[in-house]
This record gives structure tokens, C-alpha cells and sequence, in this order.
């Protein structure tokens, strides 16, 4: 049985706009991301739609691992997993750092590390200009819309945008990538990080399992196109700098041994 596409009620990305995920409905606010300044790359760089398979198709294989994944991480509800989850639903940089500090081994904000900020903003605004497009490509719906289960965040916040590939997924592992390059010791643990970040997508319930796969691809494809710009290394080795020293001198994040254990598995 085909489903009816819903209409996208978010605005497509574009450099140098305000990214709104979902619909504000019935008092529920969307999902509000950094306004991202223009990427590096230039306009039509990249087709994610061409890089990432075909969206599943209904009933296929790749469709019943999707349900059978939705289905059965609903039983993580209320544990610290989903907790996880819940947390990783802030794509803010503030939340970003927060995130990943444990992975690096520093306590970043924006405010101590402002060249890294700055670099992954425009990262993100070539990745998620790429995977916009691959989302209206494909127009498929998310798995709350599909079968019944809660989900970690307001359904508002998200039932006005696509599924496949998942932005969050994007965002999470472009700063992965890049931050696996600037700590090369830590690779590790910072892809580990990145790994977790897009499987808290499935776990929370907002995206199906392979829009999380697809979205570390259109992360992958963008962060390998961004190394043929000059002003994109040259970017990173300021950043790399800052990092560096932050490392030496900065605070140590807490609860990190937690944290480490509980993405030392795959969620499903």
C-alpha cells in the first residue's frame, strides 16, 4: 500500500538563511537550528540524491528493517539511551560541543573554541544544502508516520519535514569528520560519538535506520568535496590550532565514563 507524501511545510536550506525544522503547529515550536553562513562550496556542488540509494520503497526489504527497527527501539522509552536521544535532538553549536566534548577529551563551547565554530557552521551549510535537496528528492515520510509509537520530541516539531536522509544524522557526523581531523588521536572515540549521534535518530523515532545511513553518506560526500577548497583547509588548520591548544589548557568534561559505555554498542 502506497502512502500519501505529506506536503513539506519547512523551508528548503539555503547559505546564509535560518534553517526551521518541522511545522509550528497548535502551539508546538519547531526545531530551531543556527542561522548558517555561506558554505564553501559552490551552488550545485554536490547532488546527494545521486550519492545515497534510492529511499526504500514500501514493503521492500530495506522498508521492513526500517519497521522492525521502529518498532522495536520504542521499547528504549525512558531509558538512559533515550535520554541520550533526547539530548542529541540539539543541533545548537552549544549542544554540538556538549555533545562531543567527552569524545574529544575538552569541555568546548563556542566561546573557547570560536574558529571551530565557525568552520563547521559553514561546513553544515554546504552539507545540509546537499541533503535538503535529497529530501525533496525523495519525500519519504518519517516512521511516526507510518506506524504508531512515541517519539523523543514533539511530533510537531518534525512531522513538517522529510525522513530520508536525516539532517540530524548530517549534522552529527560532519562534526565528527571534522573534528576526527583536527584530534586524529581521538578518532575513536569521536566517530564512535558520531556513529551514536545518528543512531539516537532511530532510537528516538524521528527517522527510520536507513535515513540514518544515508545521512552519514551525504555527511562523507561533503566533507570529502570540501578538502578541494583551499579557503576550507586553510579554515581547518586555524581551527586545528585552537583546538590543540584548547586540549592543553582546557577543562576535562564530567560523566564521560558513563557516556562511553553507553554508546559502546550499536542501539539496535
Amino acid at each position: 500500500m502506497k502512502h500519501k507524501r505529506r506536503p513539506m511545510r519547512a523551508g528548503l536550506v539555503a547559505a546564509g538563511i535560518s534553517i526551521l525544522a518541522g511545522a509550528a503547529l497548535a502551539g508546538s515550536e519547531p526545531v530551531k537550528f543556527p542561522t548558517l553562513p555561506k558554505g564553501y562550496l559552490p551552488p550545485g556542488s554536490l547532488d546527494a540524491a545521486r550519492v545515497v540509494p534510492p529511499a526504500p520503497s514500501d514493503g521492500d526489504p530495506r522498508d521492513q528493517v526500517d519497521r522492525q527497527v521502529f518498532q522495536s527501539t520504542r521499547a528504549l522509552k525512558d531509558s538512559e539511551r533515550w535520554k541520550l536521544a533526547t539530548r542529541d535532538v540539539d543541533m545548537m553549536p552549544s549542544g554540538m560541543m556538549s555533545a562531543f566534548s567527552c569524545a574529544v577529551g575538552v569541555k568546548m563551547t563556542p566561546q573557547n573554541a570560536p574558529k571551530l565554530n565557525a568552520v563547521m557552521l559553514r561546513v553544515l551549510g554546504d552539507s545540509m544544502v546537499a541533503n535538503e535537496s535529497a529530501k525533496h528528492h525523495f519525500k519519504r515520510l518519517r516512521p511516526f508516520q507510518v506506524a504508531q509509537g512515541e517519539i523523543c520530541q514533539p511530533t510537531a516539531q518534525v512531522a513538517g519535514s522529510f525522513d530520508y536522509p536525516s539532517g540530524h544524522t548530517v549534522w552529527g557526523w560532519s562534526w565528527a569528520l571534522v573534528l576526527a581531523e583536527l584530534a586524529p588521536d581521538r578518532a575513536t572515540e569521536i566517530l564512535s560519538r558520531g556513529r551514536a549521534y545518528g543512531q539516537s535518530r532511530a532510537v528516538c523515532g524521528a527517522h527510520n535506520a536507513s535515513a540514518v545511513e544515508a545521512g552519514g553518506m551525504v555527511a562523507a560526500a561533503t566533507n570529502a568535496t570540501l578538502h578541494g577548497s583551499a579557503e576550507f583547509r586553510a579554515d581547518m588548520d586555524a581551527a586545528r590550532a585552537e583546538l590543540a591548544s584548547l586540549r592543553q589548557s582546557g577543562e576535562k568534561p564530567p560523566a564521560c565514563e558513563a557516556e562511553a559505555a553507553l554508546i559502546a554498542q550499536s542501539a539496535y
